[in-house]
């Protein structure tokens, strides 16, 4: 095999015989799972399908490029209330949903201005001021927010005999799958590639011909795209949206879930959501045992376990790999 054939080879999302085989049955098994499941578990899937999108493109921005960023909530409420004006101007869901996604990409860009001086806990506090400052507008605004009684969602309309719930779970699963697929392309390519470069030293990067200008807006506006797309399928899930929604504790919700799950991984990002929608879910009768539970998650991961869930499963794999000769 040649060196251009076992490059490609290298770059596929699923090289071996054995890693096809569990992925079908991953697919079969949530192709399957709304049809046994009771409906309360299909919903707390779609949460987390919707909630996996914005947390991969917070780990875009901070895993693979380095730029601590707070104002996904801002990110996500442009996304949510701009999905909410479309709709009811008559826009298709699709059409709406990407509409919604280019409008916090086009503030993502303007956001993205001050990472090109800024580094840190600086940069931190400038996105963090950018997040209270959309919550803020829309707080104000009742042509923006729908003021007091907020803005209605029109909800997705069944189709091919499934019932509403089921009908979103397969909905918001394809476009999990769509965007997981797009992000392994992305970094797998020259842009991931800028990406970890400036991450590990922009001044290096630069030296080797990496536009930081470029990238770093880059980053941002991909990332500001999936948390607009995040915001606009909660608000579809929802059906009814007010400001409220969007306060500082989603974007360190989604800044748990980063960590959480691991760094710079896409796999990392799923199983961050997944822990950010069940911790909630788990202690519903002891809502203030939530805050202490990200924080020792938080805590566990930076002591012990650097990569997060996606180092555990990838120590359980190579345990299993390594069995008996351990």
């Amino acid at each position: 095999m040649d060196l251009v054939e076992s490059y490609a080879q290298d770059l596929g999302f699923a090289r071996k015989r054995i890693t096809r085989t569990l992925l079908a049955l991953l697919l079969g098994t949530l192709v399957a799972f709304p049809w046994v499941a009771p409906d309360y578990m299909v919903f707390i899937a779609t949460l987390v399908a919707l909630s996996s999108i914005g947390v991969i493109g917070q780990n875009l921005l901070i895993g693979y490029t380095g730029q601590i960023s707070f104002g996904q909530a801002g990110f996500l409420a442009i996304g949510a209330f701009s999905f909410g004006h479309f709709s009811i101007w008559g826009a298709p869901f699709l059409v709406a949903l990407v509409a919604a996604g280019i409008m916090a990409a086009l503030a993502g860009v303007i956001v993205g201005f001050p990472s090109l001086r800024l580094k840190g806990p600086y940069l931190s506090i400038a996105t963090l001021g950018f997040g209270v400052a959309v919550y803020q507008i829309f707080v104000n605004s009742e042509v923006l927010s729908g003021g007091r009684s907020g803005l209605a969602i029109a909800k997705l309309k069944p189709m091919l005999g499934l019932s509403s719930v089921r009908y979103e779970y397969f909905v918001y699963m394809l476009l999990l799958v769509g965007f997981t697929w797009v992000t392994y392309n992305i970094v797998s390519s020259f842009v991931g590639r800028a990406f970890i470069a400036i991450r590990d030293s922009d001044i290096a990067a630069e030296v080797n011909g990496v536009n930081l200008t470029r990238y770093k807006l880059l980053a941002f506006a991909l990332s500001s795209f999936y948390a607009g797309v995040h915001g606009a399928l909660y608000a579809q899930v929802l059906g009814h949206i007010e400001p409220q929604i969007f306060n500082i504790l989603e974007s360190i919700t989604l800044f748990v879930a980063v960590i959480v799950g691991g760094v710079a991984s896409i796999e990392g990002s799923i199983l961050g959501a997944i822990f950010v929608i069940l911790v909630p879910k788990v202690f519903a009768d002891f809502r203030e045992m939530v805050p202490m539970v990200y924080g020792l998650g938080i805590i566990l991961v930076l002591m012990f376990q650097p990569l997060g869930l996606y180092g555990l499963w990838l120590k359980t794999r190579l345990y299993f790999q390594l069995w008996p000769f351990r």
